[in-house]
């Protein structure tokens, strides 16, 4: 028991670390600034021991708004020439120099969760935040919807950056013309565990066509060759939208056009379903083509609200088949890599978005197991961005800020 509460102390502590005042960076070095949904899971750890903390978290997030209601991926604070790209890349105009693109949209019910630990405290700063949040949520329902589902314009966007669901729609793309450039992320961590220049020639290539499009939504609809509906995105905006309404209720708000996109949300998250693969998958808007990817983004449709059996039924088999669950990709695949990034390893902020969902649908058996195995995986090693799902080794980068939350919110309470 002395070993739990003196990891929970070290949580804390990385969390403070990574404060920088009104904003938390996910971890020194790798990543500089503010990103969206790490900034979220964030304002989740810090409640635990520090709601009012929590709450000027989000609350930072959100001054990045731009006019039009997106909410930027990156929101660039202070310059830091050590990280590319930075903010005379993206071009952007917002009240905070930022990225074009967006994350997935879990500040929502991270806030949710956050007012749950304070409520009476929590009432005046949700009642400022909610019209944000609400017009954050209905930006994405204006651009970003394919047959009810949320795409995606960027890899970096779902957070999933090397996921193999991209593999198919990159390799339409030409990136040729793309220039030169230096990444800093390889000079911070193994480049084993990074994604490849090709990958990264093509992330860049479409940074380099929104700042070229002036981040217009419209053209950008028409011009890009990058639209994937994806599970993440599609996912997390659904349950944004469920505690969109939850909040708008205790507030007194009129909620009828969130329940409205609720219903469409959940006809947009069953064209997901690959019945083919047998689980919820991302598929190319412009060609049609499915992805054929399980991916740990596929089991976030409990998070949703979504009960699936056929996926209840994998999820268990891949509990037993590694020893450090749910890894980012199928081990059985060919594009399997237990340690690039997305394309295998387990990633406990995932992990988390599965287990609440879980728990919320009634399956607290795997709900307990799902806690408990990322509890072990962090008790033996440690903080780090993600892990080896074979092994469980430390990968990307150190003392990362939510996977500290993680074990602070939930995790560490198995």
């Amino acid at each position: 028991m002395t070993h739990d509460i003196s990891l929970t102390e070290q949580a804390r502590d990385v969390l403070i670390t990574n404060d920088r005042g009104s904003y938390t960076v996910p971890t020194a070095g790798l990543y500089p600034y503010q990103w969206n949904w790490d900034s979220a899971v964030a304002a989740l750890g810090f409640a635990q021991f520090d709601v009012e903390r929590a709450w000027v978290e989000l609350e930072t997030l959100f001054q990045g708004q731009w006019a039009d209601g997106m909410v930027p991926h990156i929101l660039f604070h202070k310059n830091d020439p050590g990280y590319f790209p930075g903010p005379e890349v993206w071009g952007c105009e917002g009240p905070i120099p930022s990225s074009g693109i967006i994350q997935p949209p879990i500040a929502a019910t991270m806030a949710h969760l956050v007012w749950q630990r304070d409520p009476e405290m929590g009432r005046p700063r949700m009642a400022a935040l909610y019209p944000k949040m609400v017009k954050w949520h209905s930006w994405i329902m204006r651009w970003r919807l394919h047959r009810g589902a949320v795409c995606t314009t960027h890899p970096w966007e779902t957070g999933r950056d090397n996921a193999p669901d991209w593999d198919k729609t990159m390799a339409r793309m030409d990136a040729s013309d793309v220039g030169e450039y230096t990444r800093r992320d390889t000079s911070h961590v193994n480049a084993e565990d990074r994604p490849t220049k090709y990958d990264y020639d093509r992330y860049i290539t479409l940074v380099q066509l929104g700042r070229r499009l002036n981040w217009d939504q419209a053209a950008m609809l028409a011009q890009s060759p990058f639209r994937v509906a994806d599970p993440t995105m599609t996912f997390t905006t659904l349950r944004a939208a469920r505690d969109l309404v939850k909040m708008g209720t205790a507030l007194g708000e009129d909620t009828q056009t969130l329940e409205a996109d609720v219903a469409r949300l959940e006809a947009g998250a069953a064209t997901l379903w690959n019945e083919e693969l047998g689980g919820f998958d991302s598929r190319d808007v412009h060609s049609g083509e499915w992805a054929g990817c399980l991916s740990n983004a596929s089991y976030l449709c409990w998070f949703a609200g979504v009960e699936n059996r056929v996926m209840l039924t994998k999820l268990r088999s891949i509990m037993e088949r590694v020893a450090y669950p749910v890894p980012s990709n199928d081990p059985d695949a060919e594009t399997f890599d237990a340690r690039r990034y997305w394309r295998g390893p387990t990633w406990a902020i995932v992990n988390m978005l599965i287990g609440l969902g879980l728990a919320d649908m009634g399956h607290e058996e795997e709900a307990t197991d799902l806690a408990k195995k990322t509890a072990h995986l962090i008790k033996e090693h440690g903080f780090a961005e993600y892990f080896d799902p074979f092994s469980g080794a430390a990968a990307g980068g150190g003392s990362f800020t939510w996977t500290a939350a993680v074990w602070l919110a939930w995790a560490g309470r198995a």
